[in-house]
Protein backbone atom coordinates (compact mmCIF):
# COMPACT_ATOMS: atom_id res chain seq x y z
CA UNK A 1 0.00 0.00 0.00
CA UNK A 2 2.81 2.44 0.93
CA UNK A 3 4.49 1.82 -2.43
CA UNK A 4 1.20 2.48 -4.26
CA UNK A 5 0.73 5.74 -2.39
CA UNK A 6 4.23 6.87 -3.32
CA UNK A 7 3.61 6.05 -6.98
CA UNK A 8 0.30 7.92 -6.90
CA UNK A 9 1.93 10.94 -5.27
CA UNK A 10 4.67 10.98 -7.88
CA UNK A 11 2.10 10.77 -10.66
CA UNK A 12 0.27 13.81 -9.29
CA UNK A 13 3.39 15.96 -9.76
CA UNK A 14 3.87 14.90 -13.35
CA UNK A 15 2.59 16.97 -16.26
CA UNK A 16 0.46 14.98 -18.67
CA UNK A 17 1.41 15.23 -22.37
CA UNK A 18 -1.95 16.84 -23.18
CA UNK A 19 -1.57 19.45 -20.43
CA UNK A 20 2.01 20.20 -21.49
CA UNK A 21 0.96 20.59 -25.11
CA UNK A 22 -1.94 22.86 -24.16
CA UNK A 23 0.27 25.13 -22.08
CA UNK A 24 2.91 25.29 -24.81
CA UNK A 25 0.26 26.20 -27.38
CA UNK A 26 -1.16 28.93 -25.14
CA UNK A 27 2.27 30.46 -24.58
CA UNK A 28 3.01 30.22 -28.29
CA UNK A 29 -0.15 32.26 -28.86
CA UNK A 30 1.07 34.89 -26.38
CA UNK A 31 4.52 35.22 -27.92
CA UNK A 32 3.82 37.85 -30.63
CA UNK A 33 2.58 40.32 -28.01
CA UNK A 34 5.30 39.34 -25.55
CA UNK A 35 8.03 39.85 -28.15
CA UNK A 36 6.63 43.28 -29.00
CA UNK A 37 6.91 44.12 -25.30
CA UNK A 38 10.44 42.68 -25.14
CA UNK A 39 11.67 44.77 -28.05
CA UNK A 40 10.14 47.89 -26.52
CA UNK A 41 11.79 47.18 -23.14
CA UNK A 42 15.13 46.48 -24.80
CA UNK A 43 14.98 49.71 -26.74
CA UNK A 44 14.01 51.75 -23.66
CA UNK A 45 16.17 50.54 -20.72
CA UNK A 46 16.28 52.33 -17.36
CA UNK A 47 19.08 52.46 -14.79
CA UNK A 48 18.82 51.07 -11.26
CA UNK A 49 16.35 52.87 -8.98
CA UNK A 50 15.46 55.15 -11.90
CA UNK A 51 12.85 52.80 -13.36
CA UNK A 52 9.73 54.84 -14.15
CA UNK A 53 8.44 53.91 -17.59
CA UNK A 54 8.94 50.16 -17.16
CA UNK A 55 6.98 49.65 -13.90
CA UNK A 56 4.16 51.95 -15.04
CA UNK A 57 3.78 49.98 -18.27
CA UNK A 58 3.81 46.57 -16.54
CA UNK A 59 1.54 47.65 -13.68
CA UNK A 60 -1.12 48.62 -16.20
CA UNK A 61 -0.81 45.26 -17.95
CA UNK A 62 -1.20 43.07 -14.85
CA UNK A 63 -4.03 45.26 -13.56
CA UNK A 64 -5.97 44.32 -16.71
CA UNK A 65 -5.47 40.65 -15.81
CA UNK A 66 -7.28 41.06 -12.49
CA UNK A 67 -4.31 41.41 -10.13
CA UNK A 68 -4.50 43.78 -7.17
CA UNK A 69 -1.58 46.09 -8.05
CA UNK A 70 0.48 48.38 -5.81
CA UNK A 71 3.08 50.66 -7.38
CA UNK A 72 6.07 52.53 -5.91
CA UNK A 73 7.01 49.78 -3.43
CA UNK A 74 10.67 50.30 -2.52
CA UNK A 75 10.64 53.48 -4.63
CA UNK A 76 9.86 52.05 -8.09
CA UNK A 77 8.84 48.41 -7.49
CA UNK A 78 5.49 46.81 -8.33
CA UNK A 79 3.63 44.19 -6.31
CA UNK A 80 0.70 42.43 -8.01
CA UNK A 81 -1.37 40.01 -5.90
CA UNK A 82 -3.93 37.45 -7.04
CA UNK A 83 -5.79 35.54 -4.33
CA UNK A 84 -7.49 32.41 -5.61
CA UNK A 85 -8.74 30.44 -2.65
CA UNK A 86 -6.91 28.61 0.13
CA UNK A 87 -3.40 27.35 -0.32
CA UNK A 88 0.27 28.38 -0.27
CA UNK A 89 1.59 31.83 -1.13
CA UNK A 90 4.05 31.92 -4.03
CA UNK A 91 6.24 34.97 -4.71
CA UNK A 92 7.55 35.31 -8.26
CA UNK A 93 10.21 37.98 -8.74
CA UNK A 94 11.62 39.69 -11.83
CA UNK A 95 14.24 42.46 -11.81
CA UNK A 96 13.87 45.34 -14.25
CA UNK A 97 16.96 47.58 -14.20
CA UNK A 98 19.56 47.97 -16.97
CA UNK A 99 23.28 48.74 -17.00
CA UNK A 100 25.51 51.71 -17.90
CA UNK A 101 26.77 49.98 -21.05
CA UNK A 102 26.86 51.15 -24.69
CA UNK A 103 25.10 48.50 -26.75
CA UNK A 104 27.03 46.92 -29.62
CA UNK A 105 24.75 44.02 -30.56
CA UNK A 106 23.66 45.45 -33.91
CA UNK A 107 20.03 44.56 -33.17
CA UNK A 108 17.47 46.63 -35.09
CA UNK A 109 15.92 47.59 -31.74
CA UNK A 110 19.25 48.25 -29.98
CA UNK A 111 19.20 50.81 -27.21
CA UNK A 112 20.29 54.35 -27.98
CA UNK A 113 19.28 55.61 -24.53
CA UNK A 114 21.61 57.94 -22.64
CA UNK A 115 20.88 58.57 -18.98
CA UNK A 116 22.61 59.91 -15.88
CA UNK A 117 24.32 58.02 -13.10
CA UNK A 118 23.66 59.07 -9.48
CA UNK A 119 26.72 61.37 -9.61
CA UNK A 120 25.32 63.17 -12.68
CA UNK A 121 27.65 61.54 -15.22
CA UNK A 122 25.97 60.80 -18.56
CA UNK A 123 26.14 57.19 -19.74
CA UNK A 124 24.68 54.97 -22.46
CA UNK A 125 22.24 52.40 -21.08
CA UNK A 126 21.63 48.81 -22.18
CA UNK A 127 19.80 45.71 -21.00
CA UNK A 128 23.13 43.87 -21.03
CA UNK A 129 22.07 41.39 -18.34
CA UNK A 130 18.82 40.25 -19.93
CA UNK A 131 16.45 41.74 -17.39
CA UNK A 132 14.17 42.63 -20.28
CA UNK A 133 13.61 38.88 -20.78
CA UNK A 134 12.84 38.58 -17.06
CA UNK A 135 10.22 41.37 -17.19
CA UNK A 136 8.57 39.88 -20.26
CA UNK A 137 8.48 36.43 -18.67
CA UNK A 138 6.95 38.00 -15.55
CA UNK A 139 4.03 39.28 -17.61
CA UNK A 140 3.78 36.07 -19.63
CA UNK A 141 3.53 34.02 -16.42
CA UNK A 142 0.95 36.40 -14.96
CA UNK A 143 -1.15 35.98 -18.10
CA UNK A 144 -1.07 32.21 -17.96
CA UNK A 145 -1.90 32.04 -14.25
CA UNK A 146 -4.79 34.48 -14.65
CA UNK A 147 -6.14 32.42 -17.54
CA UNK A 148 -5.72 29.12 -15.63
CA UNK A 149 -7.27 30.09 -12.29
CA UNK A 150 -9.48 27.01 -12.34
CA UNK A 151 -6.35 24.82 -12.12
CA UNK A 152 -4.76 26.23 -8.97
CA UNK A 153 -5.59 27.40 -5.47
CA UNK A 154 -3.62 29.79 -3.28
CA UNK A 155 -2.08 33.22 -3.68
CA UNK A 156 0.41 34.54 -6.23
CA UNK A 157 2.51 37.61 -5.38
CA UNK A 158 4.18 38.96 -8.52
CA UNK A 159 7.11 41.24 -7.62
CA UNK A 160 8.72 43.53 -10.19
CA UNK A 161 11.89 44.66 -8.46
CA UNK A 162 14.10 47.69 -9.10
CA UNK A 163 17.80 48.14 -8.46
CA UNK A 164 19.16 44.59 -8.65
CA UNK A 165 22.38 45.69 -10.34
CA UNK A 166 23.15 47.93 -7.36
CA UNK A 167 21.95 45.24 -4.88
CA UNK A 168 19.51 47.81 -3.50
CA UNK A 169 16.08 46.87 -4.79
CA UNK A 170 15.22 43.78 -2.74
CA UNK A 171 16.19 45.53 0.51
CA UNK A 172 14.23 48.62 -0.51
CA UNK A 173 11.10 46.55 -1.11
CA UNK A 174 11.51 44.59 2.13
CA UNK A 175 12.05 47.84 4.06
CA UNK A 176 8.86 49.16 2.46
CA UNK A 177 6.82 46.28 3.88
CA UNK A 178 6.93 43.60 1.19
CA UNK A 179 6.45 40.85 3.79
CA UNK A 180 4.07 42.83 6.03
CA UNK A 181 1.84 44.85 3.68
CA UNK A 182 1.29 41.93 1.31
CA UNK A 183 0.70 38.18 1.75
CA UNK A 184 3.82 36.61 3.24
CA UNK A 185 5.17 33.96 0.86
CA UNK A 186 5.85 30.30 1.54
CA UNK A 187 7.82 29.92 -1.69
CA UNK A 188 10.21 32.29 -3.46
CA UNK A 189 10.91 31.83 -7.16
CA UNK A 190 12.99 33.70 -9.76
CA UNK A 191 14.92 32.96 -12.92
CA UNK A 192 17.85 34.51 -14.78
CA UNK A 193 18.84 34.21 -18.41
CA UNK A 194 22.21 32.53 -18.84
CA UNK A 195 25.14 33.19 -21.16
CA UNK A 196 26.61 29.83 -20.14
CA UNK A 197 23.86 27.52 -21.39
CA UNK A 198 22.42 26.86 -24.86
CA UNK A 199 19.11 28.59 -25.56
CA UNK A 200 16.19 26.77 -23.95
CA UNK A 201 18.24 24.65 -21.53
CA UNK A 202 17.18 25.04 -17.89
CA UNK A 203 19.69 24.94 -15.04
CA UNK A 204 18.54 24.44 -11.46
CA UNK A 205 21.34 24.62 -8.86
CA UNK A 206 20.92 23.19 -5.38
CA UNK A 207 22.54 24.94 -2.42
CA UNK A 208 24.64 28.01 -3.14
CA UNK A 209 23.81 29.43 -6.57
CA UNK A 210 25.52 32.84 -6.37
CA UNK A 211 28.13 34.41 -4.14
CA UNK A 212 28.66 36.94 -1.38
CA UNK A 213 30.24 39.97 -3.05
CA UNK A 214 32.02 42.71 -1.13
CA UNK A 215 33.76 45.75 -2.55
CA UNK A 216 36.72 46.74 -0.35
CA UNK A 217 38.65 50.01 -0.64
CA UNK A 218 42.09 50.32 0.98
CA UNK A 219 43.53 53.81 1.42
CA UNK A 220 47.29 53.42 1.91
CA UNK A 221 49.03 56.38 3.54
CA UNK A 222 52.65 57.45 3.35
CA UNK A 223 55.07 60.37 3.48
CA UNK A 224 55.64 61.93 0.09
CA UNK A 225 58.77 63.56 -1.25
CA UNK A 226 61.31 63.71 -4.05
CA UNK A 227 61.97 60.57 -6.01
CA UNK A 228 65.69 61.22 -5.67
CA UNK A 229 65.48 61.07 -1.88
CA UNK A 230 63.37 58.01 -1.06
CA UNK A 231 65.05 57.65 2.34
CA UNK A 232 63.21 60.81 3.49
CA UNK A 233 59.80 59.35 2.60
CA UNK A 234 57.53 56.44 3.39
CA UNK A 235 56.62 55.22 -0.08
CA UNK A 236 52.91 54.21 -0.26
CA UNK A 237 53.35 52.60 -3.69
CA UNK A 238 55.84 50.08 -2.33
CA UNK A 239 53.62 49.46 0.70
CA UNK A 240 50.50 49.05 -1.45
CA UNK A 241 52.39 46.61 -3.69
CA UNK A 242 53.34 44.53 -0.65
CA UNK A 243 49.71 44.52 0.44
CA UNK A 244 48.59 43.34 -3.01
CA UNK A 245 51.05 40.45 -2.97
CA UNK A 246 50.27 39.43 0.61
CA UNK A 247 46.55 39.41 -0.10
CA UNK A 248 47.11 36.52 -2.50
CA UNK A 249 47.96 34.27 0.45
CA UNK A 250 44.47 34.67 1.90
CA UNK A 251 43.11 32.30 -0.73
CA UNK A 252 46.24 30.23 -1.37
CA UNK A 253 47.37 29.68 2.22
CA UNK A 254 44.64 30.64 4.71
CA UNK A 255 41.39 29.55 3.10
CA UNK A 256 40.28 25.92 2.98
CA UNK A 257 40.88 24.91 -0.68
CA UNK A 258 37.51 23.15 -0.68
CA UNK A 259 35.74 26.47 0.05
CA UNK A 260 35.66 28.75 -3.03
CA UNK A 261 37.02 32.26 -2.54
CA UNK A 262 38.20 35.15 -4.71
CA UNK A 263 40.21 38.24 -3.75
CA UNK A 264 40.88 40.45 -6.78
CA UNK A 265 42.61 43.83 -6.70
CA UNK A 266 40.95 45.48 -9.65
CA UNK A 267 42.22 49.02 -9.20
CA UNK A 268 45.57 50.52 -8.05
CA UNK A 269 45.92 54.31 -8.21
CA UNK A 270 48.88 56.33 -6.95
CA UNK A 271 51.14 59.18 -7.93
CA UNK A 272 51.18 61.81 -10.67
CA UNK A 273 54.83 62.11 -11.87
CA UNK A 274 57.87 59.89 -12.17
CA UNK A 275 60.08 61.86 -9.77
CA UNK A 276 57.49 62.42 -7.02
CA UNK A 277 56.82 59.87 -4.30
CA UNK A 278 53.12 60.43 -3.44
CA UNK A 279 51.62 60.53 0.01
CA UNK A 280 48.90 57.95 -0.65
CA UNK A 281 47.82 55.02 -2.84
CA UNK A 282 44.34 53.58 -3.29
CA UNK A 283 43.38 49.97 -3.90
CA UNK A 284 39.90 48.67 -4.84
CA UNK A 285 39.10 44.99 -4.37
CA UNK A 286 36.27 42.63 -5.16
CA UNK A 287 35.96 39.83 -2.59
CA UNK A 288 33.77 36.81 -3.29
CA UNK A 289 32.76 33.77 -1.25
CA UNK A 290 29.79 31.56 -0.44
CA UNK A 291 29.74 30.81 3.28
CA UNK A 292 29.64 33.39 6.10
CA UNK A 293 32.76 31.79 7.59
CA UNK A 294 34.82 32.22 4.41
CA UNK A 295 33.54 35.77 3.98
CA UNK A 296 34.66 36.67 7.52
CA UNK A 297 38.08 35.05 7.03
CA UNK A 298 38.70 37.10 3.89
CA UNK A 299 37.47 40.46 5.19
CA UNK A 300 39.24 40.10 8.54
CA UNK A 301 42.40 38.98 6.72
CA UNK A 302 42.40 42.03 4.43
CA UNK A 303 42.31 44.35 7.43
CA UNK A 304 45.05 42.40 9.20
CA UNK A 305 47.36 42.26 6.17
CA UNK A 306 46.97 45.97 5.39
CA UNK A 307 47.87 46.93 8.96
CA UNK A 308 50.59 44.29 9.29
CA UNK A 309 52.41 45.37 6.13
CA UNK A 310 52.21 49.00 7.24
CA UNK A 311 53.78 48.11 10.60
CA UNK A 312 56.49 46.09 8.82
CA UNK A 313 57.22 49.16 6.66
CA UNK A 314 57.76 51.29 9.73
CA UNK A 315 54.66 53.49 9.53
CA UNK A 316 53.46 55.12 12.75
CA UNK A 317 49.92 54.57 14.06
CA UNK A 318 48.64 57.80 12.54
CA UNK A 319 49.58 56.55 9.07
CA UNK A 320 47.93 53.11 9.26
CA UNK A 321 45.91 52.20 6.13
CA UNK A 322 42.13 52.53 6.29
CA UNK A 323 39.97 49.66 5.03
CA UNK A 324 36.38 50.38 3.97
CA UNK A 325 33.78 47.81 2.97
CA UNK A 326 31.32 49.50 0.63
CA UNK A 327 27.62 49.15 1.30
CA UNK A 328 25.40 47.62 0.22
CA UNK A 329 27.20 44.31 -0.15
CA UNK A 330 25.59 41.33 -1.87
CA UNK A 331 24.78 38.21 0.12
CA UNK A 332 25.09 34.70 -1.33
CA UNK A 333 21.97 33.30 -2.97
CA UNK A 334 21.00 29.89 -1.59
CA UNK A 335 18.61 27.44 -3.25
CA UNK A 336 16.86 25.34 -0.63
CA UNK A 337 17.33 21.67 -1.32
CA UNK A 338 13.75 20.32 -1.24
CA UNK A 339 12.44 23.05 -3.53
CA UNK A 340 15.26 23.10 -6.09
CA UNK A 341 15.31 19.32 -6.40
CA UNK A 342 11.53 19.26 -6.76
CA UNK A 343 11.70 21.83 -9.57
CA UNK A 344 14.54 20.08 -11.36
CA UNK A 345 12.53 16.85 -11.44
CA UNK A 346 9.38 18.71 -12.47
CA UNK A 347 11.15 20.48 -15.34
CA UNK A 348 12.87 17.29 -16.50
CA UNK A 349 9.51 15.55 -16.67
CA UNK A 350 7.84 18.44 -18.50
CA UNK A 351 10.57 19.50 -20.94
CA UNK A 352 12.62 16.31 -21.16
CA UNK A 353 15.75 15.39 -19.21
CA UNK A 354 18.02 16.59 -22.03
CA UNK A 355 16.86 20.19 -21.44
CA UNK A 356 17.49 20.28 -17.68
CA UNK A 357 20.81 20.37 -15.85
CA UNK A 358 22.22 20.99 -12.38
CA UNK A 359 24.88 23.68 -12.88
CA UNK A 360 27.62 24.55 -10.46
CA UNK A 361 27.39 27.77 -8.43
CA UNK A 362 28.90 30.91 -9.93
CA UNK A 363 30.73 33.85 -8.32
CA UNK A 364 28.34 36.51 -9.60
CA UNK A 365 25.85 38.14 -7.22
CA UNK A 366 22.08 38.63 -6.99
CA UNK A 367 19.99 40.41 -4.38
CA UNK A 368 17.21 37.80 -4.71
CA UNK A 369 19.10 36.30 -1.75
CA UNK A 370 17.67 38.93 0.60
CA UNK A 371 14.14 37.56 0.42
CA UNK A 372 15.20 34.17 1.78
CA UNK A 373 17.62 35.67 4.29
CA UNK A 374 14.75 37.75 5.66
CA UNK A 375 12.99 34.50 6.63
CA UNK A 376 14.83 31.22 6.19
CA UNK A 377 11.69 29.17 6.86
CA UNK A 378 10.72 29.74 3.24
CA UNK A 379 11.56 27.55 0.26
CA UNK A 380 13.55 29.50 -2.33
CA UNK A 381 15.03 28.83 -5.77
CA UNK A 382 16.48 30.83 -8.62
CA UNK A 383 17.04 28.92 -11.86
CA UNK A 384 18.75 29.69 -15.17
CA UNK A 385 17.38 29.59 -18.68
CA UNK A 386 20.03 29.38 -21.39
CA UNK A 387 20.11 32.19 -23.93
CA UNK A 388 23.05 31.36 -26.23
CA UNK A 389 21.76 30.79 -29.80
CA UNK A 390 22.43 27.22 -30.92
CA UNK A 391 24.54 28.28 -33.92
CA UNK A 392 26.83 30.35 -31.72
CA UNK A 393 27.00 27.62 -29.07
CA UNK A 394 27.95 25.03 -31.69
CA UNK A 395 30.50 27.37 -33.31
CA UNK A 396 32.17 27.89 -29.92
CA UNK A 397 31.91 24.14 -29.18
CA UNK A 398 30.39 25.07 -25.85
CA UNK A 399 33.45 27.09 -24.79
CA UNK A 400 31.88 30.02 -22.90
CA UNK A 401 35.20 31.93 -23.08
CA UNK A 402 34.49 32.40 -26.79
CA UNK A 403 31.01 33.81 -26.18
CA UNK A 404 29.72 37.19 -24.91
CA UNK A 405 29.02 37.14 -21.20
CA UNK A 406 26.30 38.83 -19.22
CA UNK A 407 27.08 42.57 -18.93
CA UNK A 408 28.85 42.46 -22.30
CA UNK A 409 27.82 45.13 -24.85
CA UNK A 410 27.50 42.22 -27.31
CA UNK A 411 25.14 40.06 -25.19
CA UNK A 412 22.02 39.33 -27.26
CA UNK A 413 20.20 36.27 -25.95
CA UNK A 414 17.87 34.27 -28.15
CA UNK A 415 15.07 36.18 -26.51
CA UNK A 416 12.07 34.31 -27.88
CA UNK A 417 13.44 30.97 -26.67
CA UNK A 418 14.38 32.38 -23.26
CA UNK A 419 10.98 34.01 -22.73
CA UNK A 420 8.86 31.10 -23.94
CA UNK A 421 10.91 28.53 -21.98
CA UNK A 422 11.00 30.62 -18.79
CA UNK A 423 7.29 31.45 -18.98
CA UNK A 424 6.42 27.78 -19.38
CA UNK A 425 8.79 26.76 -16.56
CA UNK A 426 7.43 29.43 -14.22
CA UNK A 427 3.85 28.46 -14.98
CA UNK A 428 4.52 24.74 -14.53
CA UNK A 429 6.24 25.47 -11.21
CA UNK A 430 3.38 27.67 -10.01
CA UNK A 431 0.73 25.11 -10.96
CA UNK A 432 2.65 22.41 -9.10
CA UNK A 433 3.15 24.50 -5.95
CA UNK A 434 -0.46 25.71 -5.95
CA UNK A 435 -2.13 22.51 -7.16
CA UNK A 436 -5.54 21.83 -5.72
CA UNK A 437 -5.80 19.15 -3.08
Amino acid sequence: MKKLLLVAAAAMTMTSPAAASGLSDAIRGDMPQLMTLYRDLHENPELSMQEVRTPAKLAAEVRKLGFDVTEHVGKTGVVAVMKNGPGPVLLIRADMDALPVKEQTGLPFASKVVSKLPDGTETPVMHACGHDTHITTWLGTARRLAAMKAQWSGTVVMVLQPGEEMVMGAKAMLDDGLFTRFPKPDYLLAFHDSAQLPAGVIGVPTGYALANVDTVNIHVKGLGGHGASPHTTRDPIVLASKIVMSLQTLVSRENNPLEPAVVTVGSFHAGSKSNIIPDHADLALTVRSYTPETRKLLLDGIKRIARGEAIASGLPDNLMPTVEIEQPSADATFNTSPFSERLRGLFANHFGADRVTQPKPIMAAEDFSRYWLADKTKQSTIFWVGGVPKAKWDAAAGDINKLPSLHSPFWAPEAETVISTATEAMTVAALDILKKG
